[in-house]
């Protein structure tokens, strides 16, 4: 074997050993990329309350199904990843911290905002590496934005505007335990408003409706809406317009501009495809993507990457456990706005920063 080889051999890393506890529709998502598509990673062993569901995953993929939380912590795994509904994430993270893994939450960590400073109190006791799961930050397109304001080619950020309108609402049973159109799904904008201007909020005004779920409550809680407008202040000046909806008949629809001093940048949706057609009759083009998973594969993938290069190197993860706690409180200022019918400053709910 010649000194190359040998060299190449010794220096090797050793892929990142990760339990997935969870694998319902996103944790099996998570599961199968780490297996097959993420640099560096390797699936270690994984666990579901419903037994059934987490063996037929482990038989998927070659690994262990643990029989519980305690076993899955307990083995030689390196991370840990909470895909498990958002009630249970706070005490999953504690004690994934307590035994010393690198932790990837999806998001929320809980709905009460207690529970997520205890919980990341217990990450920061630990010194663990942790993540949250804001998979849009790695869309490349979303980024793209973040980085024309980030290097000033837009100059100073003025205006924010963020669409997100799913093609169907969830399950009833979903959403029931949601915690509500701007704790479930709003909270990937209030997160990406910070992202793509690099400015705190410090004031959130919500306006909100059932227009898609007709007969009030039906949403899943009492005085939960299915179309709302909220607008933000950041710190530096700059306004956030986001508009939500539950049902697109068109599609999954996701946009994000910025509009700066020197210039404008934004992303836009990707067709299903690029094929074209022009006829006498018009121009036809292909729809939207109809499921997020359509839409954002690339994005958790590199999602992953991140937080696996970032456990290996030492190295901070880029999306932070304040990013796991501020959108939460925009969402919680957001429905104290909608239901005062006022403007709330952020730090009423005791904001980090």
């Amino acid at each position: 074997m010649s000194e190359k080889v040998i060299q190449a051999t010794t220096t090797a890393i050793a892929p990142l050993r990760i339990g997935v506890i969870g694998v319902g529709r996103i944790g099996r998502m998570h599961a199968e990329l780490l297996a097959h598509q993420v640099r560096g990673a390797a699936v270690g062993a994984v666990y579901d309350v419903h037994l059934p569901a987490a063996r037929d995953v482990a038989a998927g993929l070659g690994v262990p199904a643990a029989a519980s939380v305690d076993e899955l912590l307990a083995g030689d795994l390196d991370a840990v990843a909470i895909c498990s509904t958002a009630d249970t994430h706070a005490e999953l993270l504690v004690a994934a911290a307590q035994a010393g893994k690198a932790v990837f939450c999806e998001k929320p960590i809980s709905l009460d905002l207690r529970e997520v400073d205890r919980a990341l109190a217990a990450v920061e006791a630990a010194g663990v590496p942790f993540q949250i799961g804001f998979n849009r930050r790695f869309d490349p397109a979303h980024a793209a934005v973040r980085a024309a304001v980030a290097s000033r080619a837009i100059g100073a950020p003025h205006l924010v505007r963020i669409s997100s309108r799913d093609p169907e609402p969830p399950s009833q049973a979903y959403l029931e335990a949601s915690g509500g159109l701007f704790l479930d799904m709003m909270i990937h904008d209030f997160d990406m408003a910070r992202y793509v201007t690099g400015s705190e909020v410090i004031e959130v005004f919500a306006r909100g409706a059932v227009r898609v779920l007709r007969s009030q409550g039906s949403t899943g809680q009492a005085d939960d809406v299915d179309t709302a407008i909220v607008t933000l202040v950041h710190e530096d000046g700059c306004l956030t317009a986001i508009d939500n909806s539950r049902r697109a008949v068109y599609g999954y629809d996701q946009r994000v501009e910025v509009f700066g001093s020197d210039g404008m940048a934004s992303s836009e949706n990707p067709l299903a495809h690029t094929g074209v057609v022009y006829t006498a009759d018009g121009v036809q083009r292909p729809a939207l993507p109809l499921f997020f998973l359509e839409r954002y594969v690339q994005s958790y993938v590199r999602e992953w990457e991140a937080f696996v290069d970032s456990v290996q190197s030492g190295a901070p993860p880029v999306v932070s456990a304040r990013d796991a706690r501020a959108p939460l409180v925009i969402g919680l200022a957001s429905w104290r706005s909608l239901r005062e019918r006022r403007p709330v400053r952020i730090a009423e709910l005791d904001s980090c920063g």
